[in-house]
């Protein structure tokens, strides 16, 4: 299953592409995601650079590891999340300029296993129609947070 959403904001690729790839910040526009850290001594993304994602949902709360698979900055960040030996996702960040600004189209691919989707489904949870909602959100923050900091520049 694959899913994508886009937006289109007043600020240049540099600084949105800043934002979407600094873990601290994610926590704070993502509903789900809570930030995370840089793994094995890195300081910042990069190609096959890992970190570990901090996430919850309601009082669930869970980690993460991720691998960068692009990184092409300022107008792509690509990473697979797995859980332990399990693939769970792979999320994308594409940039591309505008004549206002850019947009953003952030991506999401399901790679968990039948058995965890069959487990979600028997709970009552719905995770494609969540992270649909949580991409939107998740874009609208970025968009108010980067048109915030650009008007505060001015």
């Amino acid at each position: 299953m694959d899913y994508s959403d886009s937006i289109d904001i007043v600020a240049s690729p540099e600084v949105v592409f800043a934002r979407i790839t600094d873990l601290p910040e994610m926590g704070r526009l993502s509903p789900e995601n809570t930030g995370g850290e840089w793994m094995g001594g890195a300081t910042g993304p990069g190609p096959g650079v890992k970190f570990k994602g901090t996430n919850a949902r309601g009082t669930d709360t869970w980690s993460t590891v991720a691998r960068v698979t692009t990184y092409e900055p300022p107008s792509k960040f690509v990473f697979d999340v797995n859980f332990g030996p399990f693939r769970v996702s792979q999320w994308s960040f594409a940039i591309e300029p505008t004549p206002h600004g850019c947009r953003v189209i952030e991506g999401w691919t399901e790679r968990r296993n039948i058995l965890v989707r069959r487990s979600d489904k028997k709970s009552g949870f719905n995770r494609a129609d969540y992270t649909k909602t949580s991409i939107a959100t998740t874009l609208a923050k970025l968009k108010e947070a980067c048109e915030s900091t650009r008007s505060s520049e001015s």
